[in-house]
């Protein structure tokens, strides 16, 4: 009998993390066409890429919650299908503030994305493939700037602006409606054998546990733990790099290379492929090369303290004058970027010692990610607007991820969560029944 059909959840993720992104990056290609519009400033452009995160960082901790509680399925596909309504009202905004307010719904239907996303990896990957599965996640991330950047580009001239985000928010409804129809956690899955159940029945079953038994206060608990801070924190030193990219980079190419939006795509998308096939890569050798030992001290973080250090490079972008040359900065860049933000995800479960809670944890978790991610494009248009350039705002992002590599590796030694006086429940729940029920 087949044992890998699990590959088509972890396929599901992927296409479900990168329309995320195509409709983050939708509106990061259309901003020239947007600027135009509207007649916004370089300051006016930041807080309008920062929108969708005021909602996004507020809905978050209650997102991963309502994960823990109601399962993967509902959750996922109501987030697709609010998030991609609030493109579609992008589509259709006739000023700046209904604009702001159709990113703010987006902002409110991602907010479950990434809670589920690791829940369902609970539920689906066994231990010793959770880096692989959590890196398959993140890489829908950077697919989706990636085609997401070509095909809005192209379709820009052909439909406009505004018809770019009607086309991106239909496929995202889709989709959310195809994942209600087909989701099904492993134990209701009529799908995949019997011996791929046993398989991975060492992760179904602690991600499965109901609302009674699982254990009172998580999200005051983990507030209280040094490691889940210091995950929070590395995860925001990667992801301000991210959100820089991903709202400002076609308007750097078009502003310092003067490029039209259609070789900008181009170029903004290369970085992104890169990183999509690197990070997988990546994610597949830190489960090859670590025993559940180790996964269990958290080696994963010695792979995020490397490369955020290599991540840092990107401070040199404003000093070299080659394209190819900085079109490669950028892969590094982001391939690093990407390979940190997935094994920090892994590293939550392996430290999490009550996965029941893994929703609000990996909600805290991207709540840090978001919160720099929130500064970013603001703090960048700053920059550009009061220097004219680039280089400020890449030696920001390039410090952070120094700050990001001392964070983990000295504040994420500890277990969170972990009973030790239970060592069954300290490592692994005894709970079995299918989440939902």
């Amino acid at each position: 009998m087949r044992t890998n059909r699990r590959y088509l959840v972890y396929f599901a993720m992927f296409l479900m993390s990168m329309v995320n992104y195509v409709d983050r990056t939708n509106l990061s290609v259309a901003a020239g066409s947007i600027a135009s519009t509207f007649e916004l400033s370089p300051i006016q452009l930041g807080y309008m890429f920062s929108s969708f995160l005021w909602t996004y960082l507020f809905c978050l901790i209650p997102a991963g919650l309502v994960v823990d509680r109601f399962g993967a399925r509902k959750v996922t596909a109501l987030s697709l299908i609010i998030w991609s309504a609030g493109g579609i009202l992008t589509g259709l905004a006739s000023s700046f503030l209904l604009l702001l307010g159709s990113r703010l719904v987006l902002g409110i239907g991602e907010a479950a994305s990434y809670p589920s996303g690791p829940r369902i990896i609970r539920e689906w990957a066994p231990k010793t493939e959770r880096g692989l599965a959590a890196a398959i996640l993140n890489a829908g991330a950077y697919a989706g700037p990636a085609l997401g950047g070509i095909f809005v580009g192209w379709l820009i001239p052909q439909v406009g602006w505004r018809g770019s985000f009607l086309v991106t928010g239909a496929v995202g409804v889709g989709l959310g409606l195809s994942w209600w129809i087909l989701y099904r956690t492993p134990a209701q899955a009529k799908w995949i054998s019997a011996e791929e159940r046993v398989l991975i029945n060492d992760a179904a079953t602690p991600a499965t546990a109901t609302s009674k038994q699982r254990a009172p206060g998580g999200l005051k608990k983990l507030l209280a733990e040094k490691t889940m801070w210091g995950l929070a924190v590395t995860q925001g030193c990667a992801g301000y790099t991210l959100y820089v990219f991903l709202t400002w980079l076609p308007t750097y190419f078009e502003r310092a290379h003067h490029m039209n939006v259609v070789k900008s795509s181009l170029y903004t998308a290369a970085p992104y492929a890169s990183a999509c096939v690197l990070g997988i890569m990546l994610g597949y050798l830190s489960d090859r090369l670590l025993t559940r030992e180790a996964l269990a001290r958290g080696a994963r973080r010695n792979m995020i303290f490397v490369m955020l250090l290599l991540g840092s490079v990107v401070s040199a972008i404003p000093f070299v004058n080659s394209m190819w040359a900085i079109v490669l900065i950028m892969s590094l860049t982001l391939t690093c970027v990407s390979t940190v933000m997935s094994m920090n995800i892994a590293l939550t479960n392996d430290l999490l010692g009550d996965p029941a809670h893994s929703g609000v944890a990996v909600g805290l978790l991207i709540l840090g990610g978001n919160i720099f991610g929130l500064a970013a494009p603001i703090v960048t248009g700053y920059a550009v607007a009061s220097s004219g350039g680039f280089t400020a705002a890449f030696a920001i992002a390039g410090g952070l991820q120094l700050l990001g590599s001392l964070a983990s590796l000295t504040l994420t030694r500890k277990p969170m969560l972990a009973d030790r006086t239970n060592p069954i429940r300290g490592g692994q729940a005894v709970a079995s029944a299918p989440a939902g029920k």
